[in-house]
């Protein structure tokens, strides 16, 4: 898709105050593509099935497509400025005490991101 025919396409956007929906607005913007025709949706599964069913296109966390991906029922448009890249935080409760669970768990996040990341979210660069 050429970017100027972008501005043709339905665009499905999350709800204000997702991640997901700033991302994707500030991209639009960026790339000066004027979003005429505009559908909003709650969950990132609610945007897949009308993504599916053929009713627009949309911005996405791959995370949340992989099985899509893998089976065929959707597929990535390769695009100028793609993937756009977010940071997760670990956050709690400020005034609340960890759990011994919950310390355990931050600890081997800390001590292991880079594995986690090497075996559970470098799948997609397998996906043609």
């Amino acid at each position: 898709i050429i970017l100027k025919n972008l501005n043709k396409s339905l665009f499905i956007f999350r709800e204000p105050g997702s991640a997901t929906r700033l991302a994707m607005e500030q991209y639009l913007v960026k790339n000066k593509i004027v979003v005429q025709k505009k559908m909003e949706l709650t969950s990132n599964e609610a945007i897949k099935q009308a993504i599916i069913a053929g009713l627009g296109i949309s911005i996405m966390p791959i995370i949340g497509i992989q099985n899509e991906l893998q089976n065929g029922d959707l597929q990535i448009i390769e695009m100028k400025d793609f993937p756009l890249e977010t940071n997760w935080n670990l956050i709690w409760l400020k005034s609340k005490n960890l759990s011994l669970v919950a310390k355990a768990f931050k600890k081997h996040l800390e001590e292991h991101k880079d594995q986690i990341i090497e075996q559970h979210f470098t799948w997609f660069k397998n996906i043609e």
